[in-house]
């Protein structure tokens, strides 16, 4: 699923949360309602989909709050 979630085996309801949350992450500008309606039509509640949304979007801004900060991932360390 990592590589491509489009050929990924997993359910109606996850690949269009995922088409979603792609779409919004690189085109914003391109939501438009239909976009929120195919949620609703695999079974998000408006409340889901808010949430979607939200996690969505929050992720995007502290990305680009670090980014734009020079902030660098710490790296894990590896097993002791």
């Amino acid at each position: 699923m990592a590589d491509d979630y489009r050929t990924a085996p997993i359910g109606d309801a996850d690949r269009a949360m995922l088409t979603y949350v792609d779409k919004l992450t690189r085109t914003p500008a391109a939501i438009v309602a239909d976009d929120v309606e195919a949620l609703r039509k695999v079974g998000f509640s408006d409340a889901a989909i808010l949430d979607i949304c939200q996690v969505a979007a929050y992720y995007a801004f502290v990305n680009r709050l670090a980014d734009g900060l020079g902030i660098e991932l710490e790296s894990k360390p590896g097993p002791t």
